[in-house]
């Protein structure tokens, strides 16, 4: 529980740094990276050749040149999922060193950009003993949104597919002429891992109100409780730790005279 918490934090920290990092790119820059990107994904339309993301070939393959142009620190951008309340930071390809960071984006699909014609995948691991990552990907349900925060802006995706493939059918994760697509993959069932569990959405606008509507709907109780309460809660918390070194310093003096 605490590494989880733990971990929640160092997440929130490499998305805020990444945030951070984008801000001090230049507008020039940051379009030609996305225009490099576009490029990218239009010589995949159609010939895209996919691999099991956990199979020992992709692991090895690790992360080609292809991820730098949207790269900042080594991150692509983070996938904020309100409804299993993750925001995660997302790395270029499958190996174990960066599942074991957070999300991975599946080589040969799509970068993270957007447009016609592109479907990107992006991997996460279930029931690691220190971190959710996809844990409870499971729970996700059909109109619920996904946003991708890259190096130009947000993109939201909302659920329209969820389903459960053997770890080579890769008929679903193809691109679809016109389409604008997304696709959470992860080890299904829990802790047995025969099968892929996927969750795949399609673009929609993104407008920030909406976001947060979704965000503060599906956030939990105890979320809502500390976003009202924190700063009683941070006094308290200030004013009982006074009080304990009160007692310890009276204590202390008492026992001198």
């Amino acid at each position: 529980m605490i590494s989880a918490v733990y971990y929640d934090y160092e997440s929130g920290t490499e998305v805020n740094d990444f945030n951070k990092e984008v801000e001090l790119l230049s507008d020039k820059e940051i379009d030609a990276r996305i225009n490099r990107a576009r490029a990218y994904n239009e010589s995949l339309s159609g010939n895209e050749v996919l691999h099991d993301a956990y199979s020992k070939a992709e692991e090895a393959a690790g992360k080609r040149q292809y991820a730098k142009m949207l790269e900042v620190h080594e991150k692509m951008g983070h996938v904020e999922i309100p409804r299993i309340h993750q925001d995660l930071p997302l790395f270029a390809g499958t190996t174990e060193r960066v599942l074991q960071e957070g999300l991975g984006h599946l080589e040969n699909t799509s970068l993270p950009v957007g447009g016609e014609s592109t479907h990107s995948v992006i991997t996460g691991h279930r029931g690691l003993p220190d971190k959710k990552l996809f844990t409870d990907l499971d729970k996700m349900k059909i109109g619920d949104m996904i946003y991708v925060h890259n190096i130009k802006g947000v993109l939201a995706y909302k659920v329209d597919h969820i389903d459960v493939i053997e770890p080579n059918d890769f008929s679903k994760l193809k691109i679809v002429k016109g389409k604008d697509q997304l696709t959470l993959l992860t080890c299904t069932p829990y802790m047995i891992n025969s099968h892929r569990l996927i969750v795949t959405g399609h673009r929609v606008p993104y407008t920030p109100e909406e976001a947060k509507k979704h965000e503060a709907a599906q956030e939990p109780w105890w979320g809502k409780f500390l976003n009202v309460y924190k700063n009683y809660l941070i006094g308290l918390a200030v004013a009982l730790i006074l009080y304990l070194l009160y007692r310890l310093w009276n204590k202390r003096k008492k026992k001198v005279t």
